[in-house]
C-alpha cells in the first residue's frame, strides 16, 4: 500500500508533467496566470469578486495578483470598482471584452486538455481521478476547518 508521501510524489509528478504540456500548448493572448484570473471571475455571480476573495482562489501571492490585475485592467479585460459593502475594498469585474477573450482562449485550452489527458486515461479512469481529487480536496478542507492545517 502506498504511503501518503509516495501518493503525493506521484500526484505531484503527474501534475508537473501535465502542466508542462498544457503551458507549452497554451494559446497566445493570455498568460496561464491571467487565464486563471479570468476563468475564476467567469464562474462567479456578476463575473466579479472582491480583491481579497480573488486572492483566495488564484494560486499567486497578493502582490503578484495585484500587478496581474493592473495589467488586465490596462488591457480592458478587467475593471476595478469600489466595493459597495466596504469603502476600503475593491471589486474586480470581468468586462465583456475580457469575457470574450476568456471564451476564445478557453475553447483552445479545453482542446489541449482533451489532447493531453484524454488519450492517457480511459473514461472510467477519468471519473476515478476526478472522484479521488475531489475527495482529497474535501478532506483537506475538512482538516483545515477543524484546526488541523
Amino acid at each position: 500500500m502506498a504511503s501518503a508521501v509516495e501518493a503525493w510524489e506521484s500526484l505531484f509528478r503527474a501534475q508537473v508533467a501535465v502542466m508542462r504540456r498544457l503551458v507549452a500548448d497554451f494559446p497566445p493572448g493570455l498568460s496561464f496566470n491571467e487565464y486563471d484570473v479570468l476563468f475564476n471571475l467567469s464562474r462567479l455571480p456578476g463575473r466579479s469578486a472582491r480583491m481579497r476573495d480573488l486572492n483566495g482562489v488564484v494560486l499567486l501571492s497578493q502582490p503578484s495578483i495585484s500587478r496581474l490585475v493592473d495589467r488586465l485592467v490596462a488591457r480592458g479585460l478587467l475593471e476595478r470598482l469600489p466595493d459597495p459593502t466596504d469603502r476600503r475594498g475593491t471589486v474586480v469585474h470581468l468586462t465583456e471584452a475580457g469575457y470574450r477573450t476568456f471564451l476564445e482562449v478557453a475553447s483552445q485550452h479545453m482542446k489541449s486538455i482533451e489532447r493531453t489527458i484524454g488519450p492517457a486515461l480511459a473514461p472510467e479512469q477519468l471519473d476515478e481521478l476526478q472522484r479521488l481529487t475531489e475527495t482529497l480536496r474535501a478532506g483537506i478542507a475538512e482538516t483545515d476547518s477543524a484546526g488541523g492545517g
